[in-house]
């Protein structure tokens, strides 16, 4: 029943991760939004006490039912092992924990939350590796599938699916998603859950509650044959079947071991101490230096964690975009500052899938690598759409309101001279200005050197917002005539 209970539990948590992912555009998303900020890591960098207080009573209750449950990471490795199982039955063996690599990986992990070096606490954080596998591998199938339906949809006269477009929103985040995927996935078809419990450092911090859990898997001895079926069926390594024993630490409470016993001496059941012998030496009790250890590292880690070718008319080929160099990354309203960003983003590209005009994609920079970042060559923040705001599960990405929006000033817009139009051509154009949503640019006279006088734009940058609108309408190809310098930090009024 245990295994029956924590597969249902699970399935749900791991549909709905993939369907806010998938379809984080469709309209009431924002209502699984929940599923996102459960996640131990995103909680913890929001400061979210209230969910991180419920996980650890959920563990020291139950053990690691976090990792077997809501995971979305742990859940992929269990899918992967049940095909691992497949081919070979009993698979699994008891192996003593890797102490030292464990609690090195961890160390690493908290140094660098507290100094906030993104690119090592975002490869680690197993929410937000899976979140990239979903968005950069997984994203490109559902819309190709997507657009599949789209056409013959179209054939009865049925508009169910609009289309979507599919575009490498990063390479350098796709390659290591596909790394991810494939180092993961192996380990958990070979040997289960070797990730969680040697690499992951969220498996490690919870690891400090789940020794002391009330329940608990224990062993019967009076019923026990040593057949070794549960440390064969064990994909955390956990039992010691010669000597009786499971390692809380990394035992993951999903109920295998119990359903291959044919003796029914497994139990997942509240914990019995056995009666002491008078006059034996009470052993050392190290299970309330064990919590205060993970207490404080929680504690204090939370305390310190702050292509698809376009034509025109099906006769002209249009050139893409190239991105423009900017001195200073723009990033999404709400999100205050690229260093707030820095601080807080843990790369899940949540937001990048959720956002419906592709303005967001990864950051190639060795400094936020992998967060996300905006870009107008196919898009601009309409002044409408707050959903990155509305999923960000980490705090990185305040709510913000739709009236609040227009007020929020994330960049401004540059002139490049040399690529505008009427320079260029002498012909009249001034799209810029008659796209622009605040009437920050209008449109003056201007001496050439060749001593034309042509219309150009001027910036107010005092109204300027930094939508975008300009540098994605603006016809000057491959590079815009105006583009978009983000503000170190943003401001509101």
């Amino acid at each position: 029943m245990l295994r029956k209970i924590r597969i249902i539990l699970a399935t749900i948590c791991f549909v709905l991760v993939n369907v806010l992912f998938l379809g984080a555009g469709w309209a009431g998303t924002q209502y699984i939004a929940w599923v996102a900020k459960i996640q131990f890591l995103p909680a913890l960098m929001a400061l979210n006490f209230g969910v991180l207080a419920a996980l650890v009573v959920l563990t020291l209750l139950f053990g690691r039912l976090y990792c077997s449950i809501i995971c979305p990471l742990g859940v992929m490795q269990d899918i992967f092992g049940w095909f691992g199982r497949k081919t070979k039955k009993n698979r699994y063996s008891y192996s003593p924990q890797k102490k030292w690599l464990r609690y090195s990986v961890l160390a690493v992990f908290i140094l660098c939350l507290i100094i906030g070096f993104a690119p090592v606490t975002t490869l680690l954080a197993p929410y937000s590796a899976y979140g990239r596998i979903v968005n950069s591998l997984f994203r490109p199938l559902y819309d190709l599938l997507n657009n599949g339906l789209m056409a013959i949809e179209s054939n009865f006269d049925s508009y169910l699916f609009s289309e979507a477009e599919i575009w490498m929103r990063s390479v350098s985040t796709f390659v290591v998603a596909l790394l991810t995927l494939g180092i993961i996935g192996v380990l958990a078809w070979r040997n289960g859950r070797t990730y969680c419990n040697t690499v992951c450092p969220v498996g490690t911090i919870l690891s400090f509650f789940a020794r002391f859990s009330l329940f608990r898997i224990q062993i019967n001895e009076d019923k026990c044959r040593k057949c070794s079926l549960c440390a064969k069926n064990c994909k955390a390594a956990a039992i010691d079947f010669k000597n009786g024993t499971v390692d809380l630490t990394r035992c993951i409470a999903c109920g295998d071991c119990i359903g291959h016993c044919h003796e029914e001496a497994i139990r997942f059941k509240p914990v019995t101490r056995k009666p002491q012998a008078k006059g034996a030496d009470k052993p050392v009790d190290t299970s309330k230096r064990a919590f205060l250890t993970g207490a404080v590292l929680a504690a204090g880690t939370a305390a310190m964690a702050q292509a698809k070718i376009k034509v025109d008319g099906g006769l002209a080929e249009i050139e893409d975009k190239v991105a423009p160099h900017r001195q200073t990354p723009v990033t999404p309203p709400g999100s205050a500052s690229a260093r707030n960003m820095q601080r807080h983003c843990t790369a899940c590209q949540l937001c990048v899938s959720a956002c419906p005009n592709n303005v967001l994609r990864p950051s190639s920079d060795p400094l936020r690598f992998m967060q996300p970042e905006m870009g107008f060559e196919r898009g601009y923040c309409r002044p409408e759409c707050t959903r990155c705001s509305e999923v960000c599960p980490t705090g990185a990405i305040q709510t913000i309101r739709l009236e609040d929006k227009p007020f929020i000033h994330i960049g401004h817009a540059v002139w490049i001279e040399q690529n505008c139009i009427p320079v260029t051509n002498g012909d009249h154009c001034g799209a810029c200005a008659k796209h622009c949503p605040e009437d920050a640019i209008q449109m003056v006279e201007h001496t050439t050197a060749e001593g034309n006088h042509v219309l150009v734009p001027a910036i107010d940058k005092e109204r300027c917002i930094g939508c975008g609108k300009c540098e994605n309408l603006c016809p000057a190809r491959p590079f815009s005539a105006i583009y978009v310098e983000g503000n170190s930090t943003h401001r509101v009024g």
